[in-house]
């Protein structure tokens, strides 16, 4: 409605006033903050994520141990309950991989995926197989055999201890040998997923850990080695935390980089994960294949989730504000903020696609969450409406990719991006 004349100046002077209050933050947000405080809220937000990663996987600790004490359905449940909450700081943090090289290093202990699960537990041999040629530990069953023969050497698995599981991490230079981290407690939890890209996750019977009622044998070493994996993960993310925290070394190797080094570690990461890492290797490439078992969370059907915090993180850090599991924030001086005052088209254009990103895998964990479909249904051949979803997700996370190229470009930057086949060359994909 048009104001009347009679209150025109006063309706000037309020508008005014506005203005001058709306100039506060404004004016604020043209002046480029100092590189060094965009690296430290980086680290600050690494140290809390980090730090809420542990505490979950304490969380998760103590779930299991109540459960080995007393394998109940109910103590499996929150056990697996516990897994789940434990993932979603984790994931928050792989924006701090692929360009610091402390956290590549390490990675690997905490979330290597896809795994030949033969090599830890019992497998359903039809869907399975029974050897590959890739791989002479695909089926050796550490949790029923107490002799693993790796190359010409025999390692004595009657005692399955965290060190005996730190030894078969990649067992014979193959990757798929996975003993430890997320991925093999999510196996010990849920079993195999037998369902294809039909409905239902794994189904592993609380019995398998019942000593006194046991089904598929070896249930007291069942119980070490999810013990032992989960003192591992527990202890590997204190190591991180430590890592990022006040005097750790993390935290002081991006510090001591110069200005635009710095910012390149950020953005290559950030750039990394949502081009070749999520977009590529973790969504498109189960898409070409429909393929569930290149699903990243595959045992448990968790993967939309997986996904959506991966985004979730990507966003946390580019904006340099991240909301704890308790509730606390942490924030301060961003790249988002420094692109704005340096290359504010750059980071409009950047911005406006991280935003769409989010939306786009929201999407897809609405979509799983509402109980019409799990994320390995919407992979699946035929389903249209499915593919179409997670292919949007691909296509945005992409798009947020070329989004932090621009702002690299803009601001003068050097990164190079992972890349995957299954975007570059979809050709090669299954040769």
């Amino acid at each position: 409605m048009r104001a009347k004349t009679l209150f025109a100046a006063p309706l000037l002077a309020a508008v005014a006033l506005g203005a001058i209050i709306a100039a506060g933050p404004a004016a604020a947000q043209t002046a480029a903050p100092k590189v060094h405080d965009v690296i430290v809220t980086y680290a600050n937000i690494a140290e809390a994520m980090y730090g809420d990663s542990l505490k979950t996987a304490k969380d998760l600790q103590s779930a299991v141990n109540a459960f080995i004490a007393a394998p109940t359905q109910a103590n499996l449940d929150a056990a697996k309950a516990a897994w789940k909450a434990a993932r979603v700081p984790y994931q928050q943090t792989e924006g701090f991989r692929f360009g610091n090289a402390i956290v590549d290093d390490w990675e690997g202990r905490v979330n290597a995926w896809p795994l030949d699960e033969g090599l830890i537990d019992y497998v359903d041999a039809k869907s399975y197989g029974d050897a590959s040629d890739e791989n002479p530990l695909y089926t050796a069953n550490v949790i029923a055999n107490t002799k693993i023969r790796v190359g010409k050497k025999t390692i004595d698995a009657s005692k399955i201890t965290p060190k005996l599981l730190d030894s078969l991490q990649e067992a014979g230079g193959v990757e798929s040998n996975v003993a430890i981290g997320y991925h093999a407690i999510e196996f010990l939890l849920w079993g195999q997923d037998l369902n294809g890209t039909g409905p239902g996750a794994g189904k592993r019977p609380a019995t398998d850990y019942d000593t006194a009622n046991c089904t598929n044998g070896h249930c007291d070493r069942r119980a070490a080695y999810l013990k032992a994996a989960t003192d591992l993960l527990v202890s590997d993310l204190e190591d991180m935390a430590k890592a990022w925290s006040a005097k750790g070394k993390a935290r002081a190797a991006v510090l001591k980089q110069k200005d635009k080094a710095a910012l390149g570690t950020i953005l290559t990461g950030l750039g990394s994960l949502s081009y070749g890492e999520l977009a590529g290797e973790r969504m498109k490439l189960g898409l070409i294949l429909h393929d569930p078992e290149e699903e990243h969370d595959c045992f448990s059907d968790n993967t939309h989730n997986s996904h959506y915090y991966d985004e979730l993180g990507i966003a946390s850090i580019y904006r340099g504000k991240y909301t704890r599991v308790d509730g606390t924030v942490v924030e301060g001086p961003s790249v988002a903020a420094y692109a704005a005052a340096k290359a504010p088209d750059a980071a409009k254009e950047a911005d406006a696609k991280v935003d769409a990103a989010l939306a786009a895998l929201k999407a897809i964990k609405d979509e799983a969450d509402s109980g019409k479909e799990a994320y390995d249904q919407m992979i699946g051949e035929g389903n249209a409406a499915g593919n179409k979803l997670v292919q949007t997700g691909v296509d945005s996370l992409v798009a947020q990719t070329r989004g932090f190229e621009g702002v690299v470009a803009a601001l003068k930057l050097k990164i190079k991006v992972e890349g995957s086949d299954s975007l570059d060359d979809p050709s090669k994909v299954g040769q």
